[in-house]
């Protein structure tokens, strides 16, 4: 089947862009001798994932639906890397009745209280790493806080638990527009997530793992003394925010919406398509970039951007794009019916509007069909 003859929106993967993706980290590990964890959680695909985590794999993931989709098609090391809440252990202690050996983390004393709590109900010993904040930006803890020591101290005294190490996101490296910035958050993110570890192990408290990451740091090509992994998920597909970082290029995007023309309104400069928030999720984050992306970058069939065309607005089930220049759409390029793909804003969030991907090997035809699990 060409792309042009699926039913729109749909969900396109561009495989050799994946490929060269997800080959540009797994070589800058590989020559850094550290080991990779990918993040699972942008496509959620097992059959994705044969690119840029094949089984066997110790992987990351954001939700249990995708701890136990990946478990069942043999993952065994696994990372959920948002906070645990005990609502979620029963769910937890299936993966580790099924021989998952998961990791989760906590950030407070608060979370390591409900964790031991529940400990004696655990199948076998739970792994648990503590979430270190190395840039004020989102959760952890700071390694100079006492609190880290704390926290450590009682996980590893329980025996149902396993204390595992420390972790770290550097989510405000989202904010680092240039090669100099990133390289600075990426040693800020890599030496205070060390100096935890090494406070931990001079209270007698060892960490296996000592795992950092995300992709605008991941890809600095830096020394990380006491760094066990890398951790990122855009990578191998990357969007629009990752170009706008500078991070990578346009053209080097895997992921586009497969659209159509649906109509015009012509003295307003607008081609109307049905591709809405709904396919293109309300994810705007490049409105701080020198390029505003709005919710997608426009590319015609075979994924040949067309500058300065965007999708400037979207209702639930209608997309408008328009010029950054305010010119009047060319005809030929935006005929009723046209079919059109667009670049995500932000994939993660653009790929969990579908279930399945179409993929194709040379953009024109869908090569194979790959699902993916939602929810969580």
């Amino acid at each position: 089947m060409t792309l042009t003859a699926l039913m729109t929106p749909a969900c396109v993967i561009d495989r050799a862009k994946l490929r060269v993706n997800a080959e540009r980290l797994k070589t800058l590990c590989s020559q850094r001798g550290i080991q990779l964890r990918p993040h699972v959680k942008t496509l959620k695909s097992v059959q994705a994932a044969q690119l840029y985590a094949p089984p066997g794999s110790a992987i990351t993931v954001s939700t249990l639906a995708e701890a136990r989709y990946f478990a069942a098609a043999g993952y065994r090391d696994i990372l959920y890397a948002v906070g645990v809440t005990p609502n979620k252990l029963p769910a937890i202690n299936n993966l580790l009745g099924a021989g998952v050996a998961l990791t989760v983390i906590v950030d407070s004393e608060a979370g390591a209280e409900h964790l031991i709590a529940f400990a004696q109900q655990f199948s076998s010993p739970l792994r648990v790493a503590i979430e270190i904040d190395v840039d004020d930006h989102r959760a952890g803890i700071r390694a100079q806080d006492p609190e880290l020591i704390a926290v450590a101290r009682k996980i590893d005294l329980q025996p149902g638990l396993q204390f595992y190490g420390v972790m770290a996101h550097a989510g405000a490296s989202y904010g680092c527009f240039d090669i100099s910035s990133r390289s600075a958050m990426a040693v800020q993110e890599a030496r205070q997530t060390a100096e935890a570890a090494r406070l931990l192990g001079e209270q007698g408290i060892p960490c296996e793992l000592v795992s950092v990451g995300s992709t605008p740091t991941a890809l600095v090509d830096i020394e990380r003394p006491g760094i066990t992994e890398l951790r990122a998920g855009v990578y191998a597909t990357f969007d629009c925010v990752m170009a706008g970082l500078g991070v990578c290029n346009y053209n080097d995007i895997a992921m586009s919406v497969l659209t159509s023309v649906i109509g015009h309104q012509v003295d307003k400069g607008w081609v109307l398509i049905d591709a809405g928030w709904m396919a293109l999720s309300r994810d705007q984050g490049t409105g701080s970039h020198a390029l505003d992306c709005g919710y997608g970058l426009v590319c015609d069939a075979k994924g040949r951007l067309l500058e300065g065309w965007y999708v400037a607005q979207t209702n639930q089930e209608h997309g408008i794009i328009a010029h950054r220049d305010g010119i009047s759409p060319p005809s030929e390029l935006f005929k009723y019916g046209t079919t059109l793909r667009i670049l995500p804003v932000h994939a993660c969030a653009t790929g969990a509007q579908f279930e399945q991907y179409h993929v194709t090997d040379d953009n024109d035809c869908v090569s194979t069909v790959w699902p993916r699990v939602n929810g969580w």
